[in-house]
């Protein structure tokens, strides 16, 4: 089968191949999906950079991508709820990446049918941001009461996470710039900030939940406008201890981060916040969770290009631009 590989580390346009590999066999517990659409992350060009060397070990080459939304061609033995020929999505865990591929083979409790209502392209825009999002407003433990920040309201994790935050009913503060203001506002959030003309920290004052896609100053900013045991949780913040002890960090390297986040922790012992760096877990319930949302209409992809599977590396590099708004789409079928 023919599958976009990655090389070695540097430059996107540099270190990805087409290559023809053997298709995968599946285990007892996985299923095998013939892939029609995919989508891109930020993850996977970081990936490809080296960013991520400390936590996520390659052999070149290895697979790349991590959205999926296909057929079930073939099942295991030991596989319940899913069929020969379902249509399914999912985000899949990282011995598993390797999406931008006609065939993948995934463990079954890591999919779920695809939205009866969505194609297979936006079905595919929807896994990796929606599970985030989810996991990371559970960790917060988002009630409808709530005042929550998102950072960068037009991104692919922006979009979503304003879709399902009002979807709990909560009020939605969210950054982005002027040409996306009038869209974002579309999506729901009840204060789109244009941080090309306003100061979000003059705005956003006592919010119970930070939810941070940016990193740097804006997560240390973030302490700046919650309120007292507020909560922060983000995506690319300086790593806290209880996700230090998940990711199966030794003392030593526990330690070396603890000095890395002195400043983080004065924040958080100054307002009594909680704070969160989170790492999304592929799971079947969260997906059933983010079917019902589409279906119901609460949820929808936001969009931004479709490539075909042949300028899957364009696509990469258009991710790497950050001028998408929502999610870029690589269509295999």
């Amino acid at each position: 089968m023919k599958a976009l590989q990655i090389t070695g580390y540097g430059d996107v346009q540099d270190n990805l191949a087409f290559n023809d590999v053997e298709r995968p066999k599946i285990k007892e517990n996985q299923v095998l999906i013939e892939v029609y659409a995919a989508s891109t992350n930020p993850i996977d060009f970081k990936i490809i950079e080296g960013h991520l060397k400390r936590v996520i070990k390659l052999s070149f080459p290895t697979g790349i991508g991590y959205d999926v939304a296909g057929v079930v061609i073939e099942k295991g033995s030991d596989v319940a709820g899913l069929n020969v020929g379902d249509e399914v999505f999912s985000s899949v865990p990282q011995s598993c990446r390797g999406t931008f591929a006609e065939f993948v083979a995934v463990d079954d409790l890591m999919v779920w049918l695809k939205p009866t209502n969505l194609n297979f392209e936006q079905s595919a825009a929807l896994p990796m941001v929606g599970l985030t999002s989810i996991q990371a407003f559970e960790k917060a433990d988002l009630k409808s009461s709530d005042k929550v920040l998102i950072y960068a309201g037009s991104g692919g994790i922006g979009s979503f996470a304003i879709q399902y935050a009002k979807s709990r009913g909560a009020y939605v503060y969210t950054t982005t710039s002027t040409p996306n203001v009038g869209w974002v506002k579309d999506l729901g959030a009840d204060r789109v900030i244009d941080y090309k003309t306003e100061n979000y920290l003059d705005i956003v004052k006592d919010v119970d939940i930070v939810y941070d896609t940016l990193g740097g100053e804006h997560t240390l900013d973030a302490f700046r406008v919650i309120k007292e045991e507020g909560k922060v949780v983000t995506l690319v913040g300086p790593v806290d201890d209880e996700t230090a002890k998940e990711m199966g960090l030794n003392v030593i390297a526990r330690l070396y981060l603890y000095f890395k986040r002195l400043k983080i922790t004065k924040l958080i012992n100054k307002k009594s916040a909680y704070y969160k760096l989170m790492f999304m877990m592929p799971n079947r319930h969260n997906l059933k969770d983010i079917q019902k949302l589409a279906e119901e209409g609460a949820v929808k992809p936001v969009i931004d290009k479709t490539f075909p599977f042949s300028e899957a590396i364009e696509a990469l590099r258009y991710q790497k631009s950050g001028r998408a708004k929502g999610k870029i789409i690589i269509k295999m079928k």
